[in-house]
């Protein structure tokens, strides 16, 4: 399908939310999701028909990977963005698998520290060589100085958001039942 053309009423997706008098901005955050849930449907596809995984184990995988000294669990809970019950489930199957171990933690006798094993490591390392080609490919349409730019526009966005949120938060008032009122 050439780069102009128009996606059919299938898989317009998300995108067909707008109408033509809507804001731009509207629009803009309709087609940021529509591609986000693009991509993130296609890499679930490709993960689970390749290697028999989820999308929520090669993320938990990916943040154990990236702190190869190990995390507690309400750490990765956190890194996430997930409840507690799903990392103590997502701990005990990959635990079963032999990919990741409990260690206790010398600073918490109450805690664990999750870790990968080396099997772990190395089976992660080859699912993530194969990911990173999927992605390269998903946005390949993209010539390189667009990604560039898509890339900095994106991270500009996200400063602006954290910027009004930080302003936001720092305008609201305190409800009668937030600690720093009790005093």
């Amino acid at each position: 399908m050439p780069k102009d053309t128009p996606l059919d009423d299938d898989r317009i997706g998300l995108e067909a939310r707008a109408a033509a008098d809507d804001h731009a901005a509207l629009k803009l955050w309709l087609r940021l999701l529509a591609c986000s849930t693009q991509i993130e449907t296609e890499i679930r596809k490709r993960l689970r028909a390749r290697f028999g995984i989820t999308l929520s184990r090669f993320d938990y995988l990916a943040q154990l990977h990236r702190h190869p000294e190990g995390l507690r669990m309400n750490a990765l809970s956190r890194y996430l963005m997930v409840t507690g019950g799903n990392i103590t489930g997502l701990t005990d199957e990959l635990e079963k698998e032999g990919l990741v171990q409990r260690e206790p933690s010398p600073q918490d006798r109450r805690a664990f520290v999750l870790k990968m094993t080396p099997e772990g490591r190395g089976r992660f390392e080859q699912i993530a060589a194969e990911h990173e080609g999927w992605i390269v490919e998903l946005l390949g349409g993209l010539k390189a100085g667009e990604r560039k730019t898509l890339h900095a526009l994106l991270g500009t966005l996200r400063v602006t958001i954290a910027q009004r949120q930080d302003a936001q938060d720092a305008q609201e008032p305190l409800s009668p039942d937030t600690p720093e009122t009790a005093k």
